[in-house]
This record gives C-alpha cells, structure tokens and sequence, in this order.
C-alpha cells in the first residue's frame, strides 16, 4: 500500500495504537491513545517497514525524534489525498468489531479530512 501510495503521488499516514507496547512517539502528538504519522518518503527518514515494525526519524514541530511503531499497533493506512485506504485487523476478534459504528465513530475521531474506505 506504501509503495502504490507513492508511485500514484498520494501522501500515505498510518493510524496507530499508542496503548501498545513499545510504541515509540512524541507523546504531545498522541489524541485519545493515537497518533496519525505521515510516512511519505519526504517526512519519513530512513524508513524502514519490516514485519515486526515501522521505523523512520521525522521532525514533529521542528525537532527531531525518532519513531518506532510495532506492526500489531498499526491500525490503518490511507491517501491524504483522496481518503482512501485499509484497516487493518489484529485477531479474529477485532476483524468482528471492525464495522460496528463505534469502532469507525473512534477512528473518525483520530483523523481531520481524510475517509478511510474499508476492503474486503
């Protein structure tokens, strides 16, 4: 999804966890226990996504820090842009919750403009 987001000139962000252990990020940033980052190639440096992780230094209001963020607290991704995007699920359980109202009203909460699209 990254790498398509880029090759179409879309800016992809992650909607994160930050209740999960081992997040990594400026905690001024987090709102209602997430965090939405930006990891374009031009915001994230040295990006790294492996299957354990997503890693890049960025600048938040100016200052350096250094962003690690386990893939089990990643819950999304999606085109400024255009909105678009996945959620992602973590367990059977969770991918049962995914379409309830609550859970889209929390995540619509966590982002300004864009309209995450779920795929089935």
């Amino acid at each position: 999804m990254h790498e398509w987001m880029g090759d179409n000139s879309h800016t992809p962000h992650i909607v994160v966890d930050t209740s999960i252990d081992g997040v990594h990020v400026p905690t001024e940033h987090i709102k209602d226990g997430k965090i939405i980052l930006n990891i374009s190639e031009s915001a994230a440096h040295n990006l790294k996504l492996t299957n354990d992780a997503v890693s890049f230094r960025a600048r938040f209001s100016g200052v350096p820090f250094d962003v690690w963020v386990p893939m089990q607290s990643v819950l999304g991704i999606y085109a400024r842009e255009t909105g678009q995007g996945m959620i992602f699920s973590q367990d059977t359980e969770s991918a049962e919750h995914v379409g309830r109202p609550e859970e889209q009203a929390d995540l619509e909460e966590t982002r300004s403009r864009p309209h995450l699209t779920i795929v089935k």
